[in-house]
């Protein structure tokens, strides 16, 4: 597997988990009590997820364009 390739599958990846925390605080929200500082952890793992996946996108175009 080409680098690229890791970095796209390790994008898929993040994107999994992405939808996994994304899944969680839905319910968290639906709950009848809501934990602010629970949410508030997980808004922040989606922010880091999202910058993850990102830098693998990134790293993936970079490895592609040198490669092409």
């Amino acid at each position: 597997m080409s680098t690229a390739e890791e970095a796209l599958a390790r994008a898929e990846q993040l994107l999994v988990e992405l939808g996994a925390r994304r899944d969680e605080l839905e319910r968290l929200a639906e709950a009848d009590d809501l934990d602010g500082d629970a949410a508030v952890d997980l808004i922040a793992r989606l922010a880091e997820l999202a910058k993850e996946i990102e830098a693998e996108l990134s790293r993936a175009r970079a490895i592609a364009d040198a490669g092409a």
